[in-house]
Order: structure tokens, then sequence, then C-alpha cells
């Protein structure tokens, strides 16, 4: 079996950086003042040699976005088909090279599809209902997590969430553990590339999903359920609503969705109530 990837010596770029501005005012502006704003790369995948995207992500943590970006596309079913990952380039432009196991490059090149580099991408690129709105396996259906784990979540998660805090203008992606405990987080501009961050970075932790729960900071709609059934995810947090067909797919697939909203208690909308 293959060892896990390690973290490729490439370019360390910055999340963020410092810009210069100005006010707008009715009278003459004032001296220019400075202000901390989230940066953004674009970085091309390749499978093999095999140009497969291009995606527009934060320049931090890339590592974990091209595991999860794969696992989560379900280009790969387990971190054991990533033999390798290269990361080159400079500035703006980037480039991932990764070698994966000659079966799971036989089922990408069979379902494969070009995703445009765009930080709101969702669906981009796919060509068939069938991509889409994949068959995907049932989880085992798993208890809801005590209510005390989200009392305060919202205020619980900012300490990871230091990109956000400092610039704004980017999405987080969390994870708790079985014992309620928040262990990780990973931010991007993108809602999609913050949950790939996350879930590349607990494949290649090698941490234990079971009775653990992902939190999304982002509006949660179909593809992010198609992410977290992908990676066997058992709870879906998400801080914003999510949408009719995102809830219909979780409990379909036996996917605990709670929604927290801001002044309101948890709202669980998968499973379904029933009286």
């Amino acid at each position: 079996m293959p060892s896990p990837p390690l973290p490729s010596p490439a370019v360390t770029p910055s999340a963020s950086a410092v810009y210069a501005y100005h006010e707008l005012a009715v009278e003459a502006a004032g001296a220019p003042h400075t202000t901390e704003l989230a940066e953004e790369v674009a970085v091309a995948v390749a499978y093999n040699g095999l140009s497969q995207a291009v995606m527009l992500v934060s320049p931090g943590d890339l590592e974990d976005f091209v595991v999860g970006f794969s696992l989560g596309n379900g280009w790969i079913q387990s971190i054991d088909e990533i033999y390798d990952i290269q990361l080159s380039g400079t500035g703006a432009a980037r480039q991932a090279q990764v070698q994966i196991a000659s079966g799971a490059f036989w089922r990408l090149k069979q379902q494969r599809r070009q995703v445009p580099g765009a930080s709101g991408c969702g669906l981009c690129g796919v060509e068939a209902l069938e991509q889409a709105l994949p068959r995907l396996a049932k989880l085992t259906p798993q208890p809801l997590p005590p209510a005390d784990w989200l009392l305060d979540l919202r205020e619980r998660v900012r300490p990871l969430q230091p990109l956000g805090q400092r610039c704004g203008a980017v999405h987080a992606a969390l994870f708790m553990d079985a014992q309620g405990e928040l262990l990780l987080g990973r931010e991007d501009i993108g809602r999609h590339n913050a949950l790939d961050k996350l879930i590349g970075a607990l494949a290649r932790q090698r941490r234990p999903l079971a009775g653990g729960l992902a939190i999304v900071t982002s509006r949660c709609s179909l593809e992010l359920i198609q992410k977290v059934l992908r990676a066997g995810i058992q709870t879906l947090v998400s801080l914003s609503a999510p949408t009719g067909l995102a809830v219909q797919w979780a409990r379909q697939h036996h996917l605990n969705l709670i929604h927290l909203p801001q002044r309101h208690a948890p709202r669980v909308y998968s499973p379904e109530h029933r009286p």
C-alpha cells in the first residue's frame, strides 16, 4: 500500500497581502489607508500528466485542496490512490501534478469533465445529468449530535478562521470529532474549495470520521452534500440555510443535515421528523 503523500517543498505563498486604498468622500481625500485582502491563485490540476481542471483558490493548504478536490469529485476513492503531489509555479499561476493509481486514472478518464476555474464554481462544466446527479452510496444512519455541541458554535469557530477575521471574503469548513471537540478548519475564497481542503486535511492526517461532523459557513447546496457523502462524513452543520435539493439528498442518503440560524435553535432537516 503506498504511503500517504507528503507535503511538497513547493512554493508556500501568503494567503493575504496588504493593499492601499482611498476613501471616497465629498471633501478632498486624505492620506491613503491600508488593509489586508485575501489572495487567490489559479491552480491547474493534472492527473498522470492529463490536465483536468483549473481552479481559483486561496493559496494556502494547496496539498489539502488537491487531495480533497480529488476525493470530493469522486476521481479517487481513497487517499492511498494518490502516489505523489508536485506543486510548482509562482505568482498567480500554479500547477499541481498528481500521480494516481492506474485504476483511479481509468475512472477519471471515464467521467472526465473540464471544470472552469471560478471561485463560485459548483457544477460548472458538467455535460450530463448523470454527472450532476450521480449515484452515491447511502451512509449508515447515525444518531444526531448532542444539542450542546452546537451551543455558541458561531463564536467557537472564529479562532479557526484567522484569514476571515483579518480579511473577510473567504468561506470556512471545519471538523468536530466524536467527542465534540473542534479539531481543524480550512478557509478559501471558494466554498467548495474550503470543503475540499478540509476533506483533504482529514484524509492526509488519517483522522477518524465516525461520530464527527463537518461545519460549513457558506450556503449549503447539493454539491457540498455530494462532497460530504463521498468523504463518508455522517453529519453536516451549515451556518447558512440549505437548498431544498440538498435536504432531499441528505434524507435519501441518511446524512444528518442541520442548519444553525443566527438567532434560533438548530434546525434538523435530515433525518426527516416523523410524528
